[in-house]
């Protein structure tokens, strides 16, 4: 069993490290604020793009990974 949960741990953090790095960056921040950034709300909105659907699965892989970690400490 507890092999198990380490190979499963392993691949939750390489996956997690992955998705983490593929995410764009959020550098523009307060001077974007400032001298009014490119970005409009309409584009910021979209259901669709691939930044939402990184940050949806970076939360859902950590928390799979914590889960994992505290499963395993009691194992």
């Amino acid at each position: 069993m507890e092999v198990v949960l380490t190979i499963l741990e392993v691949i939750a953090s390489i996956a997690l490290i992955v998705v983490v790095l593929l995410q764009s960056g959020k550098e523009a921040g307060l001077s974007s604020a400032i001298a009014g950034g490119s970005d409009t709300y309409l584009s910021k909105s979209k259901s669709g793009s691939l930044d939402q659907k990184l940050a949806a699965s970076t939360k859902w892989i950590a928390l799979a990974w914590i889960l994992l970690t505290l499963s395993l400490s009691l194992v």
